[in-house]
């Protein structure tokens, strides 16, 4: 059987997407039903970066649904150093059935899954986050009872988790809407791939650098650090973000009532206000709660 491995968005079709989806809504829904379908399946874990949810969901999520997870530190691995990226990748098929990477550098996960007999999974590199999408897609469907006609605003930085969201929407025909500085503007490549899929959904896709106009009428407005994982304070220049920070005034422009999300971890004060954060139209911790619903849909997807 030919393996299937999550590396972006773009690797997954439609069929697959739907699925997904498809598990996570059941096994939030029912989770007893599907207790121990991963009986006796093992999971692996490499992160060079810190996490929490990501880490913890699917170590969580391989408990509740019957097997096993091994978390393996890049210090005790070394890969380059002790040994090779492809040694390892083939060494942990023999043991694993399925392995979750987290890189500062795409293309590891990439010569990883390369090597790989078994599905490799990215929670998060400098390029993409699809599970973190996948859960912003589900937890948006969920609050809008699978309603498509909605639009969704992203303010901030053009970083890796908007790089997925772009792809997602805009296979799935949602109306989304970006506003980031000028200088620090979503992926190229990533936003022709976005607006030729809208051309096929019916989605539409609007990029700007204006945050107040970007959330007009929104029903959704998202953010995310200005700074990611990785990068130097030094790199960006903060300055040109303070418009963009989600506070009080920037939520008046959109519909009343609309929802804010942010993936976490949060600098409060920076890219949103504490205001807004805990305020009732925050569902930043429904979105985190998904992270598990999706990270055991993407595993009994991949393992069964």
């Amino acid at each position: 059987m030919k393996k299937c491995s999550i590396l972006n968005i773009n690797n997954i079709n439609d069929e697959s997407l739907e699925r997904i989806l498809d598990l996570t809504f059941k096994v939030k829904q029912e989770p007893q039903k599907y207790y121990d379908i991963l009986k006796g399946k093992n999971l692996g874990l490499i992160f060079e970066k810190p996490s929490t949810r990501t880490r913890v969901s699917f170590e969580v999520g391989m408990s509740q649904l019957g097997g096993n997870s091994f978390y393996l530190s890049p210090d005790e691995l070394q890969p380059g150093r002790r040994e090779p990226l492809k040694d390892i990748a083939r060494t942990l098929s023999r043991y694993l059935d399925c392995l979750v990477l987290r890189t500062f550098i795409h293309n590891v996960i990439v010569e990883v899954d390369t090597y790989c007999t078994i599905p490799v999974i990215n929670g998060l590199s400098e390029r993409a986050h699809p599970c973190q999408a996948l859960t912003d897609y589900f937890t948006i469907m969920e609050k809008f009872n699978n309603r498509k006609d909605i639009k969704i605003s992203y303010v901030g930085d053009g970083n890796n988790v908007l790089n997925s969201l772009l792809i997602l929407f805009s296979r799935k025909g949602m109306h989304f809407s970006v506003a980031t500085p000028k200088k620090y503007s979503p992926d190229k490549e990533v936003t022709e791939k976005a607006f030729g899929y809208c051309k096929k959904s019916g989605g539409s896709l609007t990029i700007i650098n204006d945050p107040l106009a970007a959330v007009t009428d929104a029903d959704v407005i998202y953010t995310d650090v200005w700074i990611s994982m990785g990068q130097n304070k030094s790199d960006k220049d903060e300055a040109v973000f303070k418009a963009f920070q989600v506070n009080k005034d920037l939520l008046k422009r959109a519909k009343q009532n609309a929802f804010v999300m942010h993936c976490l971890p949060a600098i409060r004060e920076k890219e949103i206000t504490n205001e807004v954060i805990e305020s009732e139209q925050s569902i930043v911790f429904d979105q985190a709660e998904n992270r598990l619903h999706v990270s055991k849909g993407v595993l009994i997807y991949l393992l069964t």
